[in-house]
């Protein structure tokens, strides 16, 4: 978990960067830019990584859980 959020960061970081620098802001303004967009991004990556793990869970548990058997459909004795 803690990866994908460390991997979140940096492609905030660099998303932030690379747009800042492309709308030709100087090197402060683009530095500050993509701090926030990594915080953003690492908050971000955080909440999605937490529903997909809780997500995650609740499938394995599902699989775990023995299915209830159902009765066989019951055979009409007439031609339809």
């Amino acid at each position: 978990m803690k990866a994908l959020m460390i991997l979140g960061a940096l492609v905030g970081f660099l998303i932030g960067g690379g747009f800042s620098l492309a709308c030709q802001a100087p090197w402060p303004a683009a530095l500050w830019r993509s701090c926030a967009a990594a915080l953003v991004a690492f908050i971000f990556t955080r909440w999605w990584t937490q529903i997909w793990m809780r997500g995650l869970t609740e499938s394995i548990e599902a699989r775990r859980r023995p299915r209830p058997l159902q009765p066989a459909p019951a055979k009409s004795g007439g031609k339809a």
